[in-house]
């Protein structure tokens, strides 16, 4: 049965009070907005196609900020908004996962 989204995107939007490193201290906030926007212009959004969520901690803030794409499970990190228009170009829209923005597996807190 298909997913009722082809691609589920949720950002770490985290922030920590005791000064400990957070995704929500590298712009996440407006990664996860301009990725939003940018879904919605290609006209990816909505039912089997594309949802961005807001995520609380993803447990990876070593390699923060960080963004996971569902089904796939394909873990980004992220510095600034154009890799953001390069995943969701390559890997929204095409399919493609951005192998240099992806979060090596053993990486974690």
């Amino acid at each position: 049965m298909p997913s009722y989204y082809q691609h589920h995107v949720f950002f770490c939007l985290n922030e920590r009070s005791n000064g400990e490193a957070c995704c929500a201290q590298h712009q996440a906030q407006a990664a996860f907005e301009h990725c939003k926007a940018r879904v919605k212009q290609a006209g990816l959004n909505g039912p089997g196609q594309v949802r961005v969520n807001k995520a609380g901690c993803l447990d990876r803030c070593a390699a923060g900020p960080v963004a996971v794409v569902y089904p796939e499970g394909t873990w980004y990190s992220y510095v600034d908004l154009s890799d953001i228009d390069e995943i969701v170009e390559s890997h929204l829209k095409n399919g493609k996962v951005v192998e240099r923005l992806c979060v090596p597996p053993g990486v974690g807190r």
